[in-house]
């Protein structure tokens, strides 16, 4: 890779006024051998559940066409071939727009009948040079946009259903929607406020404007997809003392040498690292979750913490996200926190067994603290699009 970055990803939607069920889908995927991401955004035609069913169909075929390495003018003749049309307007019920993102930043975006995408280097919109691609079907020719660029860092992509450009539509300021320019100067505007600003505050953004725009009861589904590629905020988590105590010296090198935000989860951990950095662990009473014990305050450490219980409570959280889960102050609930917050996490996870997990009455999952680690890990690549390295020591 030329540069490195992290690609962060921010998604926000509104489901249609009275529907429970949005009819937009997102889905991504992180080819990890390849080092590529790549993202779908689909829109069924209309609203709630049939419209989910034709998007989810949609985006499913556009990642996995992607995911194979097939042709663009490939993968755009059979997603269209493959929809069904509307007997009576005699177009295809779902739209999609698919970015794939290779390691060299090699960027590809294919777009079908989605507002089109709003590329940016910096705080300047990007002009990249779409071509058209003209498929011949039974009912109708079909045009498809694409384009291909390469992406650097402080680049964004912003996906966009018609819920937005469309919003406000027929009455008001926005007689003819609000558009695809003014979401431009939105974006714009914001970035101005604050270069930095994350994917999923300017996902938010641009979701709450439409909203407003259609007076909190938005007349079509409402969905945008930030990608930002930036540099990477990194983590450290250790939890378990190492298979052998030769390597005590080792696991506190690690976290004192370490250039990102640091957890210690683990009773043991924190007295192996505190002893041989020659650093005082001070213990609280501050009971904020009744399933674990407290926190543990220890210089240059951001969170020292009980360890198996806490992990698999994390798990447990991590498992049950959603973009309206509320996280408290507990321990598990503060790791989870900082693992969202950061990109590159790496996992140091001592093999030692400890004593004290191995009561039958434990749930297995507790009594061997790699297939947590483990479990993690495949939550925040899959789930939540993070890099993952895991050490066992």
């Amino acid at each position: 890779m030329d540069e490195s970055f992290y690609i962060e990803v921010g998604v926000n939607q509104k489901s249609h006024f009275g529907e429970r069920i949005c009819g937009d889908v997102f889905l991504s995927r992180k080819v990890k051998e390849e080092n590529r991401t790549i993202l779908v955004l689909s829109d069924g035609m209309g609203h709630g559940v049939k419209a989910n069913l034709l998007a989810t169909l949609t985006a499913t075929m556009a990642l996995n066409f992607t995911v194979e390495h097939k042709d663009v003018h490939k993968i755009a003749e059979i997603i269209m071939n493959t929809l069904p049309v509307c007997s009576e307007r005699k177009i295809s019920y779902s739209t999609f727009t698919v970015v794939d993102i290779e390691s060299t930043g090699q960027t590809t975006i294919i777009n079908y009948d989605n507002p089109e995408c709003i590329i940016l280097r910096g705080e300047e919109l990007l002009k990249s040079q779409w071509h058209t691609i003209t498929l011949e079907t039974e009912s109708q020719n079909k045009e498809i946009r694409a384009c291909t660029f390469k992406a650097k860092k402080e680049d964004r992509i912003i996906l966009l259903s018609d819920g937005i450009t469309q919003s406000g539509l027929g009455k008001g300021k926005y007689l003819l929607g609000f558009g695809l320019e003014n979401t431009r100067e939105l974006v714009l505007s914001k970035l101005k406020e604050n270069a930095s600003i994350s994917a999923v505050k300017l996902s938010g953004a641009l979701v709450s404007k439409a909203h407003s725009n259609d007076d909190y009861q938005p007349k079509d589904d409402i969905s945008t997809v930030v990608v930002y590629l930036r540099e990477p905020r990194k983590l450290l988590l250790c939890s378990g003392p190492p298979f052998d105590t030769a390597k005590d010296e080792y696991l506190a090198n690690k976290v004192r040498d370490f250039n990102g935000k640091k957890i210690l989860s683990g009773g043991t951990t924190v007295d192996i690292v505190a002893r041989i950095l020659n650093t005082s662990v001070e213990d609280t009473l501050e009971f904020n979750d009744p399933d674990l014990p407290p926190l543990s305050y220890m210089e240059g450490i951001d969170l020292a913490t009980e360890g198996i219980l806490t992990l698999s409570k994390v798990s447990n959280i991590l498992e049950k996200f959603n973009e309206r889960t509320e996280l408290g102050r507990g321990p598990a609930d503060l790791i989870v926190k900082m693992l969202l917050e950061s990109d590159e996490i790496y996992l140091c996870i001592g093999t030692a067994i400890n004593i004290a997990h191995q009561d039958p009455n434990l749930p297995v999952e507790l009594e061997i603290r790699r297939s947590v680690a483990r479990k993690l890990s495949i939550q925040l690549e899959e789930k939540f699009l993070k890099e993952v390295f895991i050490e066992f020591i």
